[in-house]
């Protein structure tokens, strides 16, 4: 079963036209990396999936129910779709197991006692059981950004979006986020990854895809992709990400 499925979603920011008619399908269980340059759409691509931004055409479904239908119970799907950000959005005046608990109590009304039980589930899911009462400034960004995935999770989602979830950490912390999604992506967890980690798409994702200039340019097998590109403009972009010495500036010599 299709966990997601766009048909040619199309998004427009007054005339600067973002999605240009997308088609991607990502079935259920399957790991799916987003790559692309700057601008290319994949942040809002995320965020129409969501409903964080209304598309300007096209559909959107999820679990076989559409959700850019006008009818569509949009608080029902959303609780279907944990969103993890670039940035971590925790309540600094909470602790980590109240920052977990508190959209469930207030979206979802369970009880106070099993939204803990679940919050503190979901806390040793992601490795931080031991953190559980800390506030948020007494976490290193990499811990504040499982506690983030922990409260999506807590939601009880059948599909996870990640819009870059390391790009805002120090390089030292990347590595307890990654391992914590690919133990979702071992779990069966359903993933549309927004990423500019290469080695995790190669290693984690199913499939890999290219967005520029708000279409996909190139869609495939993760390791085919990354590797072996079939497109210039993919081959040119994993060129200078892949080795970033050539995409820089030649060093001017001494005038």
């Amino acid at each position: 079963m299709r966990a997601i499925e766009i048909e040619g979603l199309r998004k427009a920011f007054g005339d600067d036209e973002v999605l240009r008619g997308i088609d991607l399908a990502v079935e259920a269980g399957e790991v799916v990396c987003v790559i692309g340059p700057s601008g290319s759409g994949k942040s809002t691509l995320l965020r129409c999936v969501n409903l964080l931004e209304v598309p300007t055409g096209g559909t959107i479904r999820v679990d076989g129910d559409e959700i850019t239908d006008p009818d569509a119970d949009l608080d029902a799907l959303r609780r279907r779709i944990g969103m993890v950000f670039q940035q971590f959005n925790l309540f600094p005046h909470l602790t980590a197991l109240e920052n977990v608990m508190v959209a469930q109590v207030k979206v979802l009304r369970r009880p106070r006692a099993e939204a803990e039980r679940i919050a503190r589930e979901n806390l040793d899911r992601v490795g931080l059981a031991d953190r559980a009462d800390a506030f948020p400034t007494r976490l290193s960004g990499g811990q504040q950004q499982r506690v983030a995935i922990a409260r999506a999770l807590a939601m009880g989602p059948s599909v996870m979006l990640f819009d870059e979830p390391t790009s805002a950490l120090d390089p030292e912390l990347v590595g307890d986020v990654l391992g914590v999604m690919r133990g979702l992506a071992e779990d069966g967890m359903t993933m549309l990854v927004v990423t500019h980690e290469m080695s995790f798409a190669r290693e984690v994702a199913d499939r890999v895809v290219f967005l520029d200039g708000g279409v996909v340019v190139e869609d495939g097998p993760a390791a085919r992709v990354i590797a072996e590109p079939e497109k210039p403009r993919t081959r040119e972009f994993l060129a200078r990400v892949l080795d970033p010495a050539a995409a820089a500036p030649p060093k001017r010599g001494k005038e």
